[in-house]
């Protein structure tokens, strides 16, 4: 005896339904799982939490290198005070202003004698800063190159800073 077609095809329409309602009762204990699991009442409340961003600094050298801003590249870090140190020598209080002049760095390099050419000095920067609302601190080494100039039949010379760089 051989089947119809439309016998073959009520046989493949209960298949379907057998695999569809058998996708329902997966889908409901899957639905009744995670009822079960969820034992509070309240709202589930995803929050986004900012991770606190490393202070970087740079320098933008002002009044043909008299003067050096130095300032967080990062806007939502706040400067409370900065401290740099040569070494071996006094430390030199920048303040939040981060407005580091050319006569204090000429001061505390003592041991450049001749007072020629261009130089580079390491430097230790101590920071305070406030970012997210919390108080940080934190201390780097950075670089600031520099050159002399003037000195003249009377005139003596002068430091001019010219770049600040980690």
């Amino acid at each position: 005896m051989t089947e119809s077609p439309a016998e073959r095809r009520k046989r493949w329409i209960n298949l379907g339904e057998l695999i569809a309602l058998a996708a329902l009762f997966v889908s409901a204990v899957g639905v009744w799982i995670a009822w079960q699991g969820n034992s509070s009442d309240s709202p589930t409340r995803v929050v986004e939490q900012r991770q606190p961003i490393p202070l970087t600094l740079r320098g933008t050298v002002e009044r043909d290198g008299r003067a050096l801003v130095i300032a967080p590249v990062e806007q939502s870090h706040a400067l409370e005070s900065l401290t740099m140190t040569l070494p071996g020598k006094a430390p030199i209080e920048v303040g939040s202003d981060g407005r580091l002049a050319a006569s204090d760095v000429e001061s505390a390099l003592t041991n450049d004698k001749d007072r020629k050419g261009s130089g580079k000095a390491a430097i230790r920067i101590a920071t305070r800063y406030v970012e997210m609302g919390k108080e940080r601190r934190t201390s780097a080494t950075y670089a600031v190159r520099y050159h002399w100039e003037g000195g003249g039949l009377f005139g003596g010379r002068s430091l001019r800073l010219d770049s600040f760089s980690r």
